[in-house]
């Protein structure tokens, strides 16, 4: 959806002329009657940042052509990864000649498509003014949000105040009642660790069905929105022509099951229930796989409750994936490791099992949709949960 770093132009001084050009023309942005103001809808890419696609406006005169976009952040900017995982990451609107935009993403194989709008001399002139003034410096920064404020959702609000709230949308063909969780799917191979980590850090308040409006997250929707919009007043189309500039070429999508996470997770569940059948064999209990199997899943817990709490993502909230790798596990860990635990420790680990059954009735009545993949460690660790009742009850030790 983003182009994903501030674009490395090679083209530097002409930059530097174009924003020069840019605050001269802020004040008086004329633009003559051929002028066209476009919506450019990108395709997905193969990164997980591009899997979403991106769009900008396109502003075609006989003297400029330049692409605007909301898609741009800035590696340099102080605290970057602290700030990108706390939700306080600033976006910018990125200015770049058509050209240079249109031959990067032809070189990344993704398809091009552009909207011309409807507009008349007054709303093209509307439109440039706002675009201009919203690319000085101290105008182009926002907080970016996946879901309600990105790349996609910039063009629709932009849109909408440049006219007026003069937009009347038509639900498309492509749309039906779906969640948030299963829109962003739509992009994403299951069987990938990027659709994974969503699946893990996204909390159930993307599992609500999604508005027709808030389906324009998503540039593939913009894009089929604005095809059926209309200006309120006059019924008039929002788009006077549509036309795909580049389609991708068809390549063969290798996959790799053998790195995949459902095959990584199905070893990791295999090896520990053939430990856990082998203690059981021999009565004992492996000490470092229970040492390891709660310091991560307390670890895990950790790093979700603070996602759900210290941050400002709005997706990460209510989190129910806490239901199997929960964060007291961490602090339990110190009676793994003793011989002879404390009477409660056989509590939390009825509490566990309790809490994986929780988990599947979540799944179950849809509060929160989980990856899939996980479903052999889960099998997994509930197996290790029963066997370690089993042990201690049998040894008496608790």
């Amino acid at each position: 959806m983003f182009l994903g770093k501030t674009q490395n132009m090679k083209k530097s001084l002409l930059l530097l002329l174009l924003s020069c050009f840019t605050l001269l023309n802020a004040q008086n942005p004329n633009l003559t009657d051929e002028a066209k103001i476009s919506i450019l809808t990108i395709g997905p890419g193969s990164s997980l940042n591009d899997n979403f696609g991106h769009n900008g406006f396109r502003v075609k005169t006989g003297y400029i052509d330049i692409v605007y976009n909301y898609g741009v952040y800035d590696f340099d900017t102080p605290n970057f990864y602290t700030k990108f995982a706390q939700g306080k990451l600033n976006y910018l609107l990125g200015v770049s000649y058509y050209e240079d935009f249109e031959k990067a993403y032809i070189k990344q194989n993704r398809t091009i498509k552009e909207q011309v709008l409807n507009l008349n001399q007054d709303q093209k002139r509307a439109f440039y003014s706002f675009l201009l003034n919203n690319s000085k410096p101290e105008n182009r920064a926002y907080l970016y949000d996946f879901f309600y404020d990105n790349c996609a959702t910039r063009i629709r609000d932009v849109s909408e105040t440049v006219l007026k709230n003069n937009i009347s949308y038509k639900t498309p063909k492509s749309y039906n009642e779906e969640t948030f969780r299963t829109l962003i799917h739509k992009n994403l191979n299951w069987n990938s660790w990027g659709s994974f980590g969503i699946d893990l850090a996204l909390g159930s308040v993307i599992d609500r069905t999604a508005t027709p409006r808030e389906y324009m997250f998503l540039p593939e929707y913009i894009y089929d929105f604005f095809e059926e919009a209309s200006f309120k007043n006059t019924d008039k189309p929002i788009v006077k022509e549509a036309k795909l500039i580049y389609e991708e070429k068809a390549n063969e999508n290798q996959s790799y099951f053998f790195t995949s996470p459902l095959f990584v997770f199905i070893l990791i569940g295999i090896i520990i229930i053939l430990i856990t059948y082998k203690d059981n064999k021999s009565s004992k209990r492996t000490k470092v796989l229970d040492i390891v199997l709660f310091s991560l899943l307390g670890l895990i817990g950790v790093l979700l409750l603070l996602l759900w709490f210290a941050t400002d993502h709005t997706a990460t909230a209510y989190n129910y994936n806490l239901l199997w790798a929960f964060p007291l596990s961490l602090f339990v860990v110190i009676q793994v490791i003793k011989k002879e635990p404390k009477k409660w420790f056989l509590a939390y680990l009825k509490f566990l099992i309790l809490m994986l059954c929780l988990m599947t009735l979540h799944w179950i009545i849809g509060v929160q949709r989980f990856a899939p993949v996980l479903i052999p460690l889960i099998v997994a660790f509930a197996i290790r949960y029963i066997y370690l009742l089993k042990f201690y009850k049998e040894k008496g030790r608790i």
